[in-house]
């Protein structure tokens, strides 16, 4: 993601729903105003839009809620939920057993492999012999730093946190740390950038924990609002039933990202 724009957190809240009706329920959906392509990137006229605020959109649209992206600090989220600022997050945010102590999650809409990167002209793996002795970067407050830590802490020789994954990318192109570790798809798309293509390569993915990674992305709400919970469930049935979720993914990926059917929420 992106360096955050305090600009962006004063402005306006963005509408997501198209036409709904005077009374539609109002959810705020909080969501980092940070680049995270290709589910969130800003035009040159501070538009939001991507893979994952078309899904947002898709959601609202089926459930019949007036949704407004409400822009928060990536840490700020869960904080912002639990004490009404924001009625959901719909930004990336894995559902795992340490958030769930504290929000509740919607059912998965998106689910991607966890994948470092470094530099070209090293050759090492995702593993803890791999990155024995290198400086990894991750976001704060993600489910990579705490793989990260659990993992690769008695390997790497640091474990540095960053605000955004887009200043641990940089850290890399820089030469300050060797490796990052983020979703798959995000770096997939830094590798795809000019920057990405000169640098850095797929060093490998990690391996599976279910645990701290957890079973996928999913909307969180407040704990015990089963309510507004059940209407995200509906509606992500909704739109994968209808083919809308097929025509949005189309146009960002040439896979379905949802991810395992067999999966468990």
């Amino acid at each position: 993601m992106k360096t955050f724009l305090k600009a962006a957190i004063a402005a306006a809240v963005i509408a997501l729903a198209g036409t709904v009706s005077a009374s539609a329920q109002q959810v705020k959906v909080g969501f980092s105003p940070e680049a995270y392509p290709p589910f969130y990137s800003q035009d040159a006229s501070g538009n939001w839009g991507g893979w994952e605020v078309e899904i947002v959109q898709a959601i609202c649209g089926e459930a019949k809620l007036e949704c407004v992206l409400t822009p928060i600090p990536w840490d700020g989220l869960i904080p912002a939920l639990k004490t009404n600022k924001i009625d959901a997050i719909m930004n990336s945010m894995s559902i795992t057993a340490e958030r769930q102590k504290e929000i509740d999650f919607s059912d998965k809409y998106y689910n991607t492999p966890t994948a470092v990167i470094g530099p070209k002209d090293q050759t090492f793996d995702a593993t803890p012999e791999g990155l024995k002795g290198k400086i990894l970067g991750v976001q704060v407050s993600t489910v990579h730093a705490a793989y990260a830590k659990k993992h690769f802490g008695g390997s790497a020789s640091e474990i540095k946190e960053y605000q955004t994954q887009d200043e641990a990318n940089q850290d890399l192109v820089a030469g300050r740390i060797d490796a990052t570790q983020a979703d798959s798809i995000a770096l997939d798309a830094f590798l795809k950038s000019d920057q990405g293509k000169a640098c850095c390569d797929l060093k490998g993915y990690v391996a599976p924990d279910l645990e701290v990674l957890g079973p996928g992305v999913g909307a969180g709400v407040r704990k015990g609002d089963t309510e507004l919970a059940g209407k995200i469930n509906a509606a992500i049935k909704g739109i994968r039933a209808n083919g809308k979720y097929a025509e949005i993914t189309k146009k960002y990926f040439d896979f379905d990202i949802y991810g395992d059917e067999t999966q468990s929420n």
